[in-house]
């Protein structure tokens, strides 16, 4: 079973920056309910692609400061990053096909 690993701000550079795989990184709240729709999306993409993309999360309550330093003002944004670099990112409640979309940009 594929695990979508809790990031931080601490850890935010090793697990997504320095990552060996392409990393989808989902900005979230607990309040927030388009977040919590698009969790079991998230948790089917992170399942799908096991072992040729990594899944992270941050709450932008507990991290404020890399939701500002991304320039989050909505959420849910997923951010798609390759090589440590964002490839392209999506805001709000989106279906699978737009994921799909962007997973492109990510595994080719």
């Amino acid at each position: 079973m594929a695990e979508i690993k809790q990031i931080k701000e601490d850890n935010f550079q090793k697990e997504v920056i320095e990552a060996n795989l392409p990393v989808l990184v989902d900005f979230w709240a607990e309040w927030c309910n388009p977040c919590l729709k698009m969790k079991p999306l998230i948790k089917q993409i992170s399942e799908e692609f096991e072992g040729k993309i990594k899944v992270c999360e941050l709450n932008v309550d507990q991290n404020p400061g890399k939701a500002a330093n991304y320039g989050i003002r909505s959420i849910p944004t997923i951010f798609f990053f390759k090589n440590g670099e964002v490839v392209s990112q999506v805001v709000g409640v989106v279906g699978k096909k737009e994921i799909l979309k962007h997973m492109v940009k990510l595994i080719g």
